[in-house]
């Protein structure tokens, strides 16, 4: 009798087994997730509340300051991509690192807006380069089958840290008491030393930049021509879209219409971040799992259709304005889409990394991240337009059409320019037959040594 024929599925990886398969430098980055995002848990609801009810500033004028770190983010994560590509990762990590210290030691003394403006504008060039260095920095140690599982780990520490962080904040902060807010903000400064130490101890020997052939780097690409490299336009303007209809209406545009609209308490909207927090701690580890070997593209299409269902949850607290139901409707839509958010924290990453070329990461990260931060410049004064002029079903259904439009977009023009292994789809590997057990291992084409300082 024969035996029954292997099955062409691949077995899919468990999560138990990611902390045994990930590289010792993966886990040391994620030891100190946690600790670095309780200490930006305990500052990111407090800014308006220190600067204005504090220090005193106008309520104008704190709007303005708040606005420095994402536009400044904008205007310098183009040369900091280019920068990592040349410099490493690391290097530019360990510089953002101590902006941010010296950032939140001088907010928690600034006296004057002047000093809270510098504070801020050193915020904001850290935070330009953060994100496409911690992702191409991530992409150098962790290997291409983990970095969807890692992204997603990464994304539920980071959330479990900044809750965690926004307790003890609420807790500890006091309007009537200036050494409180400063406490926190010093707090805050503490919480990046462990990374900084990270860098410059265990971490030392990765550079996070390739070893070219020879000795010799190819040429300089521009910017213009990542662009034009197959999918990478596509990927940005699903990066750009996402981010709209997504994080930057998450921040701005639902609490705007949440007040104004559904009438409900500040005590209500800390509410629903508590949840949206909640339910990404409990199950980005379950969905990992389940997405992991499907098609990114289709898992992003899932998550357009889930935030759109999000926005009508919050479009409904109209139609109970000031009620405990409106309350409720806004901690739903928070929850459906932390679901979401869930199903793209994970992939987008992966995808970009795994499109990316090892000498042009740095570049594609930083692209990904401009286009993530253009749309969190342009989405709250939309946003403000549209509610404060009475237009909450325009600006809802807009949200909306927006979503549908994600998933149209990542199932169209996206997924047709991506080969199934970039896409998430891992191919079962032949067994070797025993005469070819002792062939030479040959290296991929696609992969290049990183360097080890």
């Amino acid at each position: 009798m024969s035996s029954p024929a292997p099955s062409d599925a691949p077995a899919r990886p468990t999560l138990g087994s990611f902390w045994h398969d990930l590289p010792r430098e993966g886990k040391l980055l994620l030891s100190v997730v946690v600790f670095e995002f309780i200490g930006t848990g305990l500052v990111l609801p407090f800014h308006v509340v220190y600067l204005h009810e504090v220090r005193g500033f106008e309520l104008s004028d704190v709007g303005l300051l708040l606005g420095l770190p994402p536009l400044v983010g904008l205007f310098v994560v183009g040369p900091g991509g280019s920068a990592i590509d040349r410099l490493g990762a690391r290097r530019i990590l360990m510089g953002a690192l101590v902006l941010q210290v010296l950032a939140n030691v001088l907010l928690a003394f600034s006296s004057a807006e002047w000093m809270a403006a510098g504070a801020l504008l050193l915020a904001g060039v850290a935070f330009g380069v953060s994100w496409p260095g911690f992702q191409t920095l991530i992409a150098t140690v962790v290997p291409t089958g983990l970095r969807q599982r890692y992204f997603g780990v990464n994304f539920t520490l980071l959330n479990l840290g900044i809750g965690i962080g926004g307790i003890v904040g609420g807790a500890l902060v006091d309007v009537d008491h200036l050494v409180t807010f400063q406490t926190i903000y010093l707090g805050d400064e503490v919480s990046y030393l462990p990374a900084l130490f990270l860098m410059l101890v265990p971490l030392r020997h990765v550079a996070g930049r390739p070893v070219h052939e020879d000795g010799v780097p190819p040429p300089q690409v521009s910017y213009r021509e990542v662009m034009r490299r197959p999918a990478v336009a596509s990927l940005m303007l699903l990066s750009f879209v996402s981010s709209y209809v997504g994080y930057s209406q998450l921040n701005a545009g639902m609490p705007a219409y949440a007040r104004a609209v559904g009438e409900v308490s500040t005590q209500g909207l800390g509410l629903a971040f508590a949840a949206n927090t909640l339910v990404i701690v409990v199950l980005q580890l379950v969905v990992l799992q389940r997405i992991e070997g499907r098609r990114r593209t289709r898992v992003i299409a899932v998550m357009s259709v889930v935030w759109a269902f999000s926005w009508v949850l919050l479009g409904a607290t109209g139609l109970v304005s000031g009620t405990w139901g409106a309350t409720m409707l806004v901690a739903a839509c928070a929850s459906v889409f932390a679901f979401g958010e869930t199903l793209l924290q994970p992939t987008v990453p992966a995808l970009v990394n795994e499109l990316a070329p090892d000498h042009l990461r740095g570049r594609y990260n930083a692209l990904s991240s401009g286009s993530f931060q253009l749309a969190a410049v342009i989405a709250p004064p939309v946003a403000g337009l549209l509610v404060g002029h009475g237009l909450g079903s325009v600006y809802i259904g807009s949200l909306v059409v927006g979503c549908l439009l994600c998933g149209a977009l990542a199932i169209a023009r996206v997924e047709p320019q991506l080969t199934p292994e970039v896409n998430g789809v891992r191919t079962p590997q032949p067994v070797p037959e025993v005469a070819t057990l002792a062939a030479p291992v040959v290296a991929s084409p696609q992969t290049q040594p990183v360097v080890l300082d």
